[in-house]
């Protein structure tokens, strides 16, 4: 049996994209509950040199979006990154989910072997849609969310495995 393009990109990324809005929710609970000013949480970052929780989630759904279209043969929406709350973020991972339910299956027919061309730093990429998806598309938006979950874990945030992986 094999897994489509579909449910191994739009699948996958609409459950984990769950997930982190779940978590966003819990962290904005405990700002609230523990008096801690939102921009901590916001504006957190695992080291100097990372990126912040705002931009994980930025990335995490620049990610999804660019994959879902480049693998359906569609334009890749532009959004703009003026997230700045947690309500911006629940709002930027609802775009996202949103985004994804306007695609049908059918649409990533043949997509294992789509040409995909990026640009990224400068820097030509080149794949089939099937080592851009294994080799560039997941990894990068597990990392993303990972990171994410990490920054919230970090500060404190009482979250763990299950919160991640979400319900069965």
């Amino acid at each position: 049996m094999s897994i489509s393009v579909y449910d191994q990109t739009i699948g996958v990324m609409s459950r984990m994209l769950l997930n982190l809005d779940a978590i966003i929710g819990k962290a904005e609970a405990y700002a609230e509950q523990d008096k801690i000013d939102p921009n901590v949480l916001l504006q957190a970052r695992l080291y100097p040199t990372m990126l912040n929780l705002i931009a994980q989630v930025r990335i995490a759904t620049d990610i999804g979006k660019g994959a879902a279209a480049r693998l359906s043969g569609s334009e890749v929406p532009v959004w703009e990154d003026k997230e700045v709350t947690f309500a911006d973020l629940h709002a930027r991972i609802g775009q996202a989910l949103d985004y994804f339910a306007g695609f049908k299956p059918e649409q990533f027919d043949g997509a294992e072997e789509r040409a995909i061309s990026l640009k990224i730093g400068g820097q030509a990429l080149e794949f089939t849609g099937q080592s851009y998806v294994l080799g560039f598309v997941l990894p990068n938006f597990y990392f993303h969310v990972t990171t994410a979950y990490n920054i919230l874990r970090h500060n404190g945030l009482d979250i763990g495995k299950r919160d991640f992986l979400g319900a069965r």
